[in-house]
C-alpha cells in the first residue's frame, strides 16, 4: 500500500520526470497481445491481498484481479506473469518496463502521481499502528520515545519521515520481517495498512491496533507507467464493467472477509467500479 523513502524517491523523481514521456507506453496494449502476455507486479508476503501458497502459486486479491485482466485483454486468464515486487520496488519495476501493471496496494499520493499514472481506484485504506495486547500505548504520542517498526517505501514509512523525523524508526524491505521483527521484539510497534494489520490481529493472538489514524484514508489503485494512457484508460474501462457484476465483492468475499471482524461493511475496503467517494 507505498513510496519509496525521502532521498531515494527524489532521485527517482527527478528520473522520472526527465525520461519518462521519452519511453513511456512501452505496455501498450497493441505490445501487450503481441507477447500474448500481461506482465503484473504484485506481493507476495501480503495475505489476503498478494501472497504465495504453500504449494508456490501466486494467489490472493490483487492476483485474481490481474488474472482476470489477462482474461478481459487476452482471451486467457493464464496469459498474465506475475512478478515479485516489494513497496519500495514498484515505481522502479514500472519505469524500467520490468512490468505492464503494479497490482500491489499502493495507495494514490500527489507524489507518485508525478512519476506513475494511476488508474481509478480499486481499494480504500489508511494507516494505523499495531502493538502487543500488553503495550501500555493507548494512541500515536505513547509512541514518540519508542522504537516503530515500518516496511521500507510504505506510506507509513513516507508519513512518519514526513512528521515525525526526530523519531525511531526501525525499517525493514518486506512485510514478513517487518511483522517478525515485532513478534521478536525488537520494536515497540509496527506501522503499516490498517487491512495488513487487521488481518494480523485476528490470525495472531496478542496484538491489537490502535484506533487512531496516521494520516486521512487513501485510495489505492493499480498503476502503469506515466505516460501510459492507453493502458491507464482500459484499466478505468475493466474497472467499471467489473463494478457491474460486483466482481471485487466477489474478491473480498473469497480472500478479505475472514480476516475482517464480522461487522466490517466491504464498502469500507473495496471501491467497486473504481467510483472513488473520499
Amino acid at each position: 500500500m507505498k513510496k519509496i523513502t525521502s532521498v531515494l524517491f527524489s532521485a527517482l523523481l527527478g528520473l522520472g520526470l526527465a525520461s519518462g514521456a521519452a519511453h513511456a507506453a512501452d505496455g501498450s496494449l497493441a505490445k501487450i497481445k503481441a507477447r500474448d502476455k500481461l506482465i503484473v507486479g504484485v506481493f507476495t508476503d501480503k495475505p489476503p491481498f498478494g501472497y504465495v501458497d504453500e504449494k508456490g502459486n501466486y494467489v490472493g486479491f490483487d492476483t485474481d484481479l490481474g488474472r482476470r485482466f489477462a482474461k478481459d485483454l487476452l482471451g486467457d486468464e493464464n496469459k498474465v506473469e506475475f512478478v515479485a515486487v516489494e513497496p519500495a520496488s514498484r515505481i522502479p519495476f514500472l519505469q524500467s518496463d520490468k512490468v505492464d501493471l503494479i497490482l500491489a496496494n499502493m495507495t494514490v499520493t500527489p507524489e507518485r502521481r508525478q512519476v506513475v499514472d494511476f488508474t481509478n481506484p480499486n481499494l480504500k485504506v489508511a494507516v494505523q499502528v499495531l502493538v502487543p495486547e500488553k503495550s501500555a500505548a493507548k494512541g500515536l504520542d505513547d509512541l514518540a520515545d519508542k522504537t516503530l517498526i515500518v516496511t521500507t517505501g510504505t506510506t507509513a514509512d513516507i508519513w512518519l519521515t514526513r512528521n515525525h523525523p526526530d523519531w525511531k524508526v526501525l525499517k525493514f524491505e518486506k512485510n514478513t520481517e517487518s511483522l517478525q521483527a515485532l513478534a521478536q521484539g525488537r520494536g515497540d510497534a509496527y506501522a503499516q495498512d490498517n487491512l495488513v494489520l487487521f488481518s494480523w490481529a485476528k490470525e495472531n493472538p496478542g496484538y491489537r491496533v490502535l484506533p487512531e489514524k496516521l494520516g486521512s484514508e487513501d485510495p489505492i489503485a493499480p498503476a502503469v507507467k506515466k505516460g501510459n494512457i492507453e493502458l491507464r484508460d482500459w484499466v478505468n474501462d475493466r474497472l467499471a464493467k467489473l463494478g457491474e457484476e460486483q466482481y471485487l465483492l466477489k474478491l473480498y468475499d473469497q480472500y478479505v472477509r475472514d480476516h475482517l471482524s464480522a461487522d466490517t461493511d466491504p464498502d469500507d475496503v473495496i471501491v467497486e467500479g473504481g467510483k472513488w467517494q473520499g
